[in-house]
């Protein structure tokens, strides 16, 4: 007997597409497929909107953690600042003891 080649997964024989025939069956075909296309677009559309909200919210937090870090960074430099001046009096101070 001899060997036949049939696929053993139903899923792997081809399907065939039927295309309609009728002018007005392919219009309403085209207008289904697009009104899926305008639905995935706006689905896609406000996943947009909400991903642009998301960076607004992450950018307003950075900004704030910036603004925080350039703080903190004045007040460092005002310390050093300060201490440098502490620094300079007690060289004053140590030179004029020494002679």
């Amino acid at each position: 007997m001899p060997a036949v080649d049939t696929p053993e997964d139903p899923s792997e024989t081809p399907r065939l597409a039927i295309f309609p025939q009728r002018p007005e069956d392919r219009l309403r075909l085209a207008l289904r497929r697009l009104e899926d296309a305008l639905g995935e677009q706006s689905q896609a559309a406000q996943g947009l909107r909400s991903a642009i909200g998301d960076l607004t919210g992450t950018m307003a937090r950075l900004g704030a953690g910036v603004a925080g870090y350039r703080c903190a960074l004045d007040v460092a430099a005002t310390e050093i600042e300060r201490a440098l001046t502490a620094t300079r009096t007690l060289q004053g101070t140590a030179d004029r003891m020494m002679g």
